[in-house]
């Protein structure tokens, strides 16, 4: 037997490497998350990388200048073709129309330019037709969407074709807040880690990268204003995000239809800035060693005057409308073992209740983040805790206990919610506890409509203790992708069966496309899905 020469092996690799995607389980498209109208028809087009093109309607508000289309086009002809654009034709699959283009029209304002936000329209339809397919969304976000299931449509017939059904899709989503948070503080993760989560989030319809960048163990956030919180407050010198780095991630998620809410949080969780900031934290007495120091010191002109010029430089390096400023946890023993703290809480009249102070240095802080015109997010406790806020400011709801009872409570006194209870998946278990994320349905609380329509979406949470870059993305995939469809598609779409054969496709779709997405179950990726 005569073995293949290395060039004649190399391209037999690359040629069963660039094939369109095959579905191993099931013939025909895997969609997720499923969109909100779908009809496949049983009628077959094939597609060929030397034919197939993604292009402008002429009558289209984004035409060849939007280069977020542009690179789009570009993203998604490589997900389909793959890397080296061969191509394996059969006879049989030649007396099949051939789709030789997709047309897409931005019928609105395109918004080409600008930064995503709360109100971005999300919404297209995707009519699939020989020869020319269309994909109509009323802004680019919406295109972004459809280009994602468009991909997804795209599977090998059984003589390795690319091939897609004739197929109408008209889809939304259910929430317009579908996050991902991520830890940077506990450990570092590099700006390839971050991008490569934002990649995998597009891949599942996510749109907001919450990014919780600094804490107690680290402060790698590096501030032109206060250089020394990083210097000082990061793990290592290299350890750090320079502005050229924040940069780049804001940038590569405006590309992919995400926005990037930073998360700087205060009082508590602060070790790490006091080390480059003095006399920001207060200092510790009585039981504790010299040199304790516990959350921000609330009393001191010094530390609103450094929160002002922090958190003005920060309006300016994250675009986004909001900034999530944290506020739970806060520890009060080292407050009340201060003597300083105990006079002004005496001349206040807050008479020994702590809450009364947290609640003091909230309200300057979020009077500070509305003059330098950002809305605030914050988690429950300071809801919990009474602080007035601002109308508008939308509290996040973590704690398991009781969260329907929280998120009645929250609504009916009129603030928007971000549910992340059920969805901590830092806490891990044994077997497919994707089944329990998907189960979670945001809506299940006792309050009326109106307060209903207060729930603007959710996050799966990936908080950092035990995660760095080499075990982020296969904690996080495909388990946050139960999350993204249950915010994305509508309540009624919850067959865990049907839901498991989608999401095995969809987690093979995902390693094929560079994405280390760890099993749902025993069983295999085609061999051309392997890394």
């Amino acid at each position: 037997m005569q073995l293949p020469t290395l060039p004649g092996l190399l391209v037999a690799l690359a040629l069963a490497a660039a094939q369109c995607p095959r579905v191993s389980t099931a013939r025909g498209p895997a969609l997720w998350p499923m969109p909100l109208s779908v009809q496949i028809s049983p009628r077959l087009l094939r597609l060929s990388p030397e034919n197939f093109q993604f292009s402008h309607d002429p009558s289209s508000k984004a035409g060849p200048s939007c280069s977020l289309l542009q690179e789009a086009f570009r993203r998604y002809y490589d997900y389909i073709f793959g890397f080296y654009k061969w191509h394996h034709d059969s006879a049989k699959s030649r007396t099949e129309t051939e789709l030789k283009q997709l047309l897409v029209s931005v019928v609105l304002d395109s918004e080409c330019d600008t930064f995503p936000n709360i109100s971005s329209d999300e919404s297209y339809t995707l009519l699939v037709k020989g020869p020319v397919a269309l994909l109509k969304a009323n802004q680019v976000w919406g295109v972004l969407r459809g280009l994602e299931t468009f991909s997804q449509l795209i599977y090998q017939d059984l003589h390795g074709a690319c091939t897609i059904n004739e197929s109408t899709i008209s889809d939304s989503p259910r929430f317009p807040h579908r996050g991902i948070l991520i830890d940077t503080a506990r450990h570092y993760l590099p700006v390839k880690s971050i991008l490569k989560t934002l990649d995998a989030m597009a891949f599942n319809k996510f749109n907001v990268l919450h990014w919780h960048i600094v804490d107690d163990q680290s402060f790698p956030y590096q501030s032109i204003t206060f250089p020394e919180l990083s210097n000082k407050g990061s793990y290592s010198l290299s350890y750090v995000y320079t502005p050229n780095a924040i940069r780049e991630v804001n940038e590569y998620a405006r590309l992919r239809g995400i926005r990037v809410i930073p998360e700087f949080d205060t009082p508590g969780h602060t070790q790490s800035w006091g080390k480059g900031q003095k006399d920001l934290l207060t200092p510790c007495y009585n039981k504790y060693q010299s040199g304790t120091f516990g959350p921000i010191n609330p009393i001191l002109n010094t530390t609103y005057s450094f929160l002002s010029k922090f958190f003005k430089e920060i309006s300016v390096v994250f675009p986004d409308q909001f900034i999530h400023l944290g506020g739970d946890e806060v520890e009060f023993s080292c407050w009340e073992s201060n003597p300083d703290i105990q006079y002004f809480m005496k001349q206040k009249g807050f008479s020994g209740d702590f809450k009364k102070l947290e609640s003091f240095y909230i309200q300057k802080l979020l009077d500070i983040i509305s003059t330098i015109k950002k809305g605030s997010i914050v988690w429950q406790e300071v809801f919990d805790d009474r602080v007035k806020l601002q109308p508008g400011t939308i509290v996040q709801v973590w704690k398991k206990e009781s969260y329907a009872q929280e998120q009645n409570a929250i609504t009916a006194a009129g603030f928007p919610v971000i549910l992340s209870a059920p969805w901590y998946l830092d806490w891990i278990s044994y077997g497919q506890d994707w089944i329990n994320y998907y189960k979670a349905e945001p809506l299940n609380f006792g309050g009326s409509e109106e307060q209903k329509k207060l729930v603007i979406g959710g996050e799966a949470c990936l908080w950092g203790e035990y995660v760095d870059a080499t075990n982020l993305t296969p904690r996080l995939w495909p388990r946050a992708s139960a999350v993204g469809e249950r915010l994305w598609s509508q309540k009624e779409i919850k067959n865990i069966d049907d839901a498991y054969k989608r999401l095995t496709i969809h987690r093979c779709r995902m390693v094929r496309r560079g994405i280390a997405a760890q099993p749902l179950f025993t069983g295999y990726c085609d061999l051309e899905d392997k890394m």
